[in-house]
């Protein structure tokens, strides 16, 4: 950094007081990229430095390119936004030509996002992933709210779950990240079925469904009327997800939903996560990752905490 870049220098940073551990996978810091706000990884190079976060997770890859739903797939909304992109992305071919040699040399590890319209189609993205070095966990989209098959069919039901994971934990020694749906009457079911299915750890959680309304013209704002609904407005729904997952299962739980702020990361890590994802403020500050992990470590040398220590630290209701 030069004498005359005005950017403040961080604080240094201490791998004992920021590191953390989701399953097998060692993070340098909790907070990573979530997937769909942060392409893959390389585009937003520009923007800050890609070694500095815990970990990036790519947009979801399917077998074969998909083009996902017409425009306009995007509609803002009181303290969010709302998508209905449809999984849009090039192929896992394309990923592994294109994008993945990008980020040979990034420090932060690198989580790829898989979907797909049926479990034949999730594991041959998964058997093409398997021996890419650079991939260092899959996780597992069974709750996208924006296609018409697939996706969130095996997040709404904990059998069809179970089937998925099982058969994806067969083809793979990679861990296995299962992204679960909000959009269910009980998510611990769907948690519990990931886990004796074999997952490694579970991501909590993608977006809400909902709509918004043009009253003049009397019609969706979006195309597909429904969308994933993200941003600050959900991360109450989210943080109770986090704090009922983590209850449930035994398996380390990455936390996903409306962070804007330090004080937001906390939040999640006392509510049970070992980890959390920045999804929609990617789109209002490309640079917010790096700021929340230089803000974290700041605020845990003032506290006197750890990662770690603040894990699971929330206070249990009075008997």
């Amino acid at each position: 950094m030069s004498a005359a870049d005005p950017r403040p220098t961080p604080a240094p940073r201490d791998a004992q007081r920021l590191g953390t551990q989701v399953g097998a996978l060692a993070l340098a810091n909790p907070v990573l990229t979530a997937s769909g706000t942060f392409g893959s990884g390389d585009e937003y190079a520009d923007f800050l430095d890609l070694d500095r976060l815990g970990g990036l997770v790519t947009k979801s890859v399917t077998l074969h390119p998909t083009q996902g739903n017409p425009p306009p797939r995007v509609a803002e909304t009181p303290a969010g936004m709302l998508n209905a992109i449809g999984l849009h992305n090039d192929g896992v071919e394309a990923l592994c030509r294109e994008r993945l040699p990008a980020l040979q040399a990034c420090a932060a590890r690198v989580v790829v996002s898989v979907a797909g319209s049926t479990i034949e189609e999730y594991a041959a993205v998964v058997d093409r992933l398997a021996a890419e070095p650079r991939v260092d966990a899959l996780e597992v989209n069974v709750s996208c709210p924006n296609v018409k098959q697939g996706g969130m069919t095996f997040g709404v039901s904990a059998s069809s779950c179970a089937d998925l994971v099982a058969a994806l934990r067969e083809r793979t020694d990679k861990p296995l990240w299962v992204k679960l749906s909000p959009n269910v009457t009980d998510v611990t079911e769907i948690a519990r079925a990931a886990a004796r299915a074999g997952a490694d750890a579970l991501v909590v959680a993608n977006t809400l469904l909902g709509m918004a309304v043009d009253v003049e013209r009397r019609r969706a704002l979006l195309p597909n009327v429904t969308g994933g609904l993200s941003g600050p407005a959900i991360r109450p729904v989210a943080l109770r997800l986090v704090w009922q997952v983590t209850h449930a299962v035994d398996l380390p739980v990455v936390g996903v939903g409306g962070i804007a702020s330090v004080e937001d990361v906390v939040a999640f890590l006392l509510c049970g996560a070992a980890a959390v994802q920045v999804g929609t403020m990617n789109f209002v500050r490309p640079s917010i990752a790096v700021e929340l992990i230089d803000g974290l470590d700041r605020w845990l040398q003032e506290h006197g905490e750890t990662v770690r220590v603040l894990q699971g630290a929330l206070e249990a209701p009075p008997a």
